[in-house]
């Protein structure tokens, strides 16, 4: 076995070392953290104990992880790229600490091999097992999911997982490599146009320039200019099941407004299924930190929160897929709603949240495309702030969403300029980032700016700015642009069926029924449109997407909660007459005996 290759800060283990005995690797960061004696008991009820000689293999990479394991003696080398030359060891792990990182939790395939370097015992809980401990026993849920979040992000940070060939130019790299960032996954970019690996990668899988991008995992495994959906089958990212494709509720995105409406209609017992074009967690899911969110007085990153709900979605039987992007929607006569997506396939519901969130709008200078994915990006991720260690960066926007950006990226950028066009940061920032913004003595905060064009062929070299008082330009010479410049949604597939604002927010309540394209759907329900319903009946809008929305990632939660209690009333009011009002999908009753009969003006 080849030397170690360490994380930052980490010790090596010393490939001098007597066989015998292993280095166990330091918990600098808090992704390896040791169980107590009670911990272990607790999941010794739920496990069984196992003996490993020397070399066992525990977990495989590219195979699903669906096994637990908690070193008891012994030594447990975390391994990448396990019997080939490249072989290296990535961490090692002693008695009280456990084995496996975020993929373990939903059973996708592993990017690492876990194998025995001493002999000793281990304790093994199968995955169902670990998801029922995480969701009921809050303390080893918080260990456990911490830490795997943690892991994957080390792993991310060391450029595990497959390699994504592709020119920097290309728009099918550019997507290849949103959909894994996104989403967490591990994974290495070698741009076609500047590493000589790509030239001996292409050569030793005897493909041309002209067949990039590539996926290639462990050198047995090549996909061609993959599809975002073939790449989440190779990963092992959640899917739907071919059949069953009928339910109560179908949740079109999985921000925080999607995953709450998911948590709450699946643990009322509401046949439930999410879908998502891009990744769970939304734009808030690429927030480095997340401060005044109600219940986390510390803050919490995007990436945990969305990973979180996540969990609990699955713990109440929520089904989510990924990626399923939706194409259209249309009534059928029998009082559901059939969604179909970009593959062909169709999900009938009998009711539909609209949860898509909105995407950051693209900045529009000339040349900026060519950059789009090196050095111009759209959110400010681990994979990201890994490339701004030595040369400055300047962040375009005035929102949170900016400030957030900045506050992360000084942590690791020398120099972080930040790009406001308005005349004050109080006018769409929040007060508490307001404050840590202006104090950060790496930031420098510039007013009254805008960007007019970018210098650089291969890599952002620098800004052209000028300030829109004065009209005079000024060059910043900076080697990242991250942008933060509002959002627009993404609601083009509903034009035509759902009434939408002159933005293309979807309309609600009111507003939506007076828009109605087709009044006569109203006729006979003896009810109007209530506050988060839109043009449809049956059809309900959260979030972002939604005319009017305040962004932000409780009041998005809010509503994703409160829309389940209107599609319990939805639901029955649709029932057929001298209907018990059950559904077929889950045997109960469709209007929650907690509804009230007597609304507030809120909810009518």
């Amino acid at each position: 076995m080849s030397g170690d290759q360490s994380l930052p800060g980490e010790e090596p283990v010393p490939e001098e070392a007597d066989e015998a005995a292993f280095w166990e690797t330091p918990d600098i960061y808090g992704a390896y953290p040791r169980l107590t004696e009670d911990q272990i008991a607790r999941l010794a009820e739920h496990g069984q104990r196992r003996i490993m000689a020397p070399d066992d293999v525990l977990i495989r990479e590219g195979e699903r992880c669906e096994t637990f394991f908690a070193v008891l003696s012994g030594t447990v080398a975390v391994v990448e790229d396990y019997g080939t030359p490249e072989e290296h060891v990535l961490r090692v792990h002693g008695p009280g600490r456990f084995i496996g990182e975020l993929g373990l939790l939903y059973g996708q395939v592993a990017f690492y091999t876990a194998v025995a370097r001493e002999p000793g015992e281990v304790l093994v809980v199968s995955l169902d097992q670990l998801r029922h401990l995480v969701s009921q026993d809050s303390t080893i849920g918080d260990i456990v999911l911490r830490a795997c979040l943690c892991r994957r992000a080390l792993l991310v940070g060391q450029g595990a997982g497959f390699r994504i060939i592709g020119s920097r130019y290309s728009p099918d790299t550019r997507r290849l490599r949103e959909f894994a960032v996104r989403n967490r996954l591990p994974h290495r970019w070698i741009d076609l146009e500047t590493d000589q690996e790509a030239e001996e990668l292409l050569r030793r899988f005897g493909v041309g320039p002209a067949e990039t991008p590539l996926v290639i995992w462990r050198d047995t495994t090549l996909l061609r200019n993959p599809s975002n959906a073939e790449l989440a089958r190779l990963i092992g990212l959640p899917s739907l099941p071919a059949g069953n494709r009928h339910g109560d509720v179908l949740i079109v995105g999985s921000g925080p407004a999607g995953l709450a409406a998911a948590v709450y209609a699946a643990s009322e017992g509401l046949s439930t299924t999410v879908v998502e074009a891009m990744a769970t967690g939304g734009q808030a899911a690429t927030s480095s930190r997340i401060e005044n969110l109600l219940g986390f007085p510390s803050g919490i990153s995007g990436a945990e929160l969305a990973e979180r709900a996540v969990l609990q979605a699955d713990k109440f039987g929520a089904r989510i897929s990924i990626p399923l992007e939706a194409t259209s929607l249309h009534p059928k006569d029998d009082d559901h709603y059939v969604v179909a997506f970009a593959d062909g396939s169709e999900i009938a519901a009998r009711a539909v949240v609209l949860a898509m969130g909105a995407r950051y709008r693209r900045l529009q200078v000339p040349g900026i495309e060519r950059l789009e994915g090196t050095s111009v990006h759209y959110s400010a991720t681990v994979y990201e702030a890994q490339q701004c260690r030595t040369d400055p960066v300047a962040v375009v926007g005035g929102g949170n969403s900016a400030g957030q950006a900045v506050l992360f990226l000084a942590g690791y950028a020398p120099k972080v300029h930040l790009l406001v066009r308005g005349g004050s940061l109080e006018a769409n920032m929040s007060r508490y980032l307001v404050d840590q913004v202006e104090r950060h003595p790496r930031v420098e905060v510039m007013l009254h700016t805008e960007v007019t064009g970018v210098i650089g062929q291969e890599v952002l070299e620098e800004l052209d700015v000028v300030d829109n008082r004065t009209g005079g330009h000024r060059r910043l010479a900076v080697r990242s642009l991250f942008v933060f410049t509002g959002a627009d949604p993404h609601t083009e597939w509903l034009a035509g069926i759902i009434a939408l604002d002159s933005r293309g927010f979807v309309l609600t309540g009111p507003e939506a029924q007076e828009a109605c394209a087709y009044p006569e759907v109203w006729h006979g329900r003896g009810r109007s449109s209530m506050t988060l319903e839109a043009s449809l009946p049956g059809v309900f809008a959260v979030g972002d997407v939604r005319s009017g929305s305040v962004k932000r990632v409780t009041s998005a939660a809010g509503e994703g909660a409160m829309a389940i209690h209107f599609v319990h009333r939805h639901l029955g009011h649709s029932a057929a007459p001298g209907s018990t009002g059950t559904s077929a999908a889950t045997g109960r009753s469709d209007v929650s005996p907690r509804i009230r009969h007597k609304e507030s003006p809120w909810f009518a």
